[in-house]
């Protein structure tokens, strides 16, 4: 048995470090080559892994992403000048059964060339960001690297370009454009980890769990021979709640791909389910009912853990997950079915923190048992922790229920009936913790401590807030949780308004509507068809904006309610750009002659939905909510995609930088 668990232990972690790799298939150095006083040459060479491919700067629309060079105008003023074309070494053309076209790539290696005038005698060295798409057999990655090449440490050479040829389009000079990047999926990772570790703190605040604390510690330091034993089976224990709760994330993630996941996600039957669960749960904790697994299950981890040695310990923190379950599931549960829609590792790395912050003490206490003695008693207060969880988890069971109405269009849950749910619930809470109201298990409150006053006054507080909300208030504390505003409101105008639009000084008047398109958030004109939306574009002269989201996005609706109603941003949507919105989750049929068969898995693509969620995949290598990205009018992305950016500053420069590179 002893051999067993650590053949698991060692496979699981084996395929954590697998799954966890980040790849980086192409990598770049920079060389610079001295030809005369004034001329210098720029080499960029790339090292391509096997089975992976970089594409040239000549290609086809609609097929893979060229490789750029981007050189930043203002630094280069009175500088350097650019001498010609960027020069490529030789390609390979062939079909690619992904594009479906013949492409130019690079297979292994390549290099670029690029010749500069200095006028500067004062210039050490210039700055260039490559800009490139790599891609093997079944997936694509698109990155941006930034090269410095030292002028000072130059190689003389005679010039030679026998082996290149020279591109055919002219080399890409931006105006001053620092690209916003897209998070890097480490830190989406890393607040995936903390989200699942806070949630798992709470778990600990439990009755469930909060007693086994002091209670499991004692047993491992008391009964063990020697202290180093005690700490020694402490950790092992903790240790084993991580590596159980990290293999269900780990099931998770290798049962289903990260496609299955979000198209369950967004859909009536999870949102459903979710719903039922979290009412369930929520009256659970509400001490309306116990929720326990079958006793024969129960009394199966018992009798395992009366073994003694590493696998007694094993199935004692087994024990604890089993007998915690009414507890930990809800939360566990959750955190779990979030992550898993962002596909990858996510779920992994959601049940390890979630774990951990469970396992923690379990070791800090063997090592500091002393600290026992400062942990609060337990008590009333737990089922309290327990009650407020269960307010929660009530609250949160309508955002599923309000993803169910969005989705199939039926408005019966709209943004004012949903504020005032939400109003009824917290009012009720800020009750319950002044001792107005006492539910099943709840113990005599003689007197109310600081902290519990404190936490009525906050949640009377953020009921209040939420009054003005029915009427028309913009609550931004809790957007993306109520349904929006401009489609799913009683009153989007406010009480009494009909539908007009607003200029900058404040007066009334209508805003034309072009065909095919429709009344987006805060009423932008948008078009939800990319084709339609590309062709008004090139009528009007204007840069796109695409616009990835989802009506279940909650990240989607902060932006559009937090980011895209200030001024200078909102003046840019409103007079800059044509706003293609492109819902990935939209379950609308594709017509029949439309529907095809996905590259990416093999299945029928037969929603539009389906449709724009293969696009930005295929295009840009993710499917995270939101996905902003500008274009020109033949379809060329001008900007560096970009995803959820609450600053409104930061992503007023995305937005200007990228008009601004379509107007020049």
């Amino acid at each position: 048995m002893k051999y067993k668990l650590g053949l698991i232990i060692t496979l699981f972690f084996a395929v954590l470090s697998a799954q966890a790799q980040v790849l980086n298939p192409v990598t770049w150095t920079a060389e610079t080559q001295k030809i005369s006083e004034t001329e210098y040459q720029l080499v960029f060479k790339a090292e391509i892994e096997e089975k992976w491919h970089l594409y040239s700067q000549d290609m086809p629309e609609g097929g893979a992403l060229p490789t750029e060079f981007i050189y930043d105008s203002v630094s280069r003023v009175d500088k350097y000048n650019l001498v010609g074309k960027t020069q490529e070494s030789k390609y390979i053309t062939a079909y690619d059964k992904v594009f479906e076209m013949d492409l130019n790539y690079f297979d292994k290696s390549a290099s670029f060339k690029q010749k500069v005038e200095i006028i500067d005698p004062e210039l050490k060295s210039i700055e260039v960001e490559v800009s490139f798409q790599a891609c093997d057999d079944v997936r694509c990655i698109y990155q941006n690297k930034i090269l410095n090449f030292d002028l000072t440490s130059a190689t003389q050479v005679t010039e030679d370009v026998d082996d290149y040829v020279e591109d055919p389009k002219e080399t890409v000079i931006k105006e001053d454009i620092a690209p916003v990047k897209v998070e890097e999926e480490s830190k989406g990772l890393l607040s995936i980890f903390f989200t699942a570790f806070f949630l798992g703190f709470l778990v600990l605040l439990t009755p469930c769990v909060f007693p086994m604390i002091p209670m499991t510690v004692s047993f491992f330091t008391k009964q063990s021979k020697t202290r180093a034993a005690g700490i020694k089976n402490a950790l092992l224990y903790g240790l084993f709640i991580i590596v159980i709760y990290t293999l269900l994330g780990t099931a998770i993630s290798a049962l289903f791909g990260s496609n299955a996941m979000y198209e369950f996600s967004t859909g009536v039957t999870f949102n459903a389910i979710m719903f039922v669960a979290l009412l369930v749960f929520a009256f659970s904790f509400m001490g309306a009912f116990e929720i326990m697994l079958p006793n024969s299950w129960v009394n199966k981890v018992d009798s395992g853990a009366n073994r003694g040695g590493v696998a007694g310990i094993f199935f004692m923190a087994l024990a604890l997950a089993v007998v915690s379950f009414s507890c930990t599931f809800p939360i566990a549960g959750t955190a779990l079915l979030d992550a898993a829609t962002k596909g990858g590792i996510a779920p992994i790395i959601s049940m390890l923190g979630f774990s951990s912050a469970i396992a923690l003490p379990f070791g800090l206490f063997a090592f500091f048992p002393s600290w026992l003695n400062s942990l609060p008693k337990s008590g009333g207060w737990l089922n309290t922790v327990k009650v407020v969880l269960g307010f929660l988890e009530l609250a949160f069971a309508f955002k599923f229920l309000s993803m169910i109405d969005l989705v199939l269009e039926w408005h019966f849950l709209e943004r004012e009936v949903f504020i005032a749910i939400w109003i009824a619930i917290f009012g009720t809470l800020g009750l319950y913790l002044l001792g107005k109201i006492r539910l099943p298990h709840d113990s005599p409150l003689e007197h109310l401590s600081v902290g519990r006053l404190c936490m009525a006054m906050l949640t009377f507080a953020f009921t209040f807030y939420m009054i003005p909300g029915l009427w028309g208030a913009p609550l931004k504390l809790i957007s993306g949780f109520p349904p929006p505003m401009s489609s799913h409101s009683e009153s989007p105008y406010g009480v009494g308004y009909m539908k007009k639009q607003f200029s900058t000084t404040g007066e009334f008047f209508t805003k034309d509507l072009p065909e095919d398109a429709h009344f987006g958030p805060n009423d932008l004109i948008a078009f939800k068809d990319y084709d339609k939306g590309m062709a008004y574009a090139k009528k009007v002269n204007k840069p796109v904006m695409l616009d990835f989201t989802g009506l279940t996005c909650v990240n989607c609706r902060k932006m559009e309610e937090q980011v895209w109603v200030e001024d200078q941003v909102y003046g840019l949507l409103d007079n800059e750009i044509v706003l293609i919105s492109l819902y990935v989750d939209d379950r609308t049929k594709l017509p029949k002659e439309e529907q095809y068969e996905s590259e990416l898995t093999g299945n029928k693509i037969r929603t539009y939905g389906q449709k724009w969620l293969e696009f930005q995949q295929t295009r840009y290598n993710t499917n995270a909510q939101p996905l902003y990205i500008i274009q020109d009018l033949e379809g060329k992305d001008i900007s560096a995609p970009v995803g959820y950016t609450p600053d409104v500053n930061e992503y007023y420069d995305w937005l200007k930088e990228g008009i601004s590179s379509f107007k020049n």
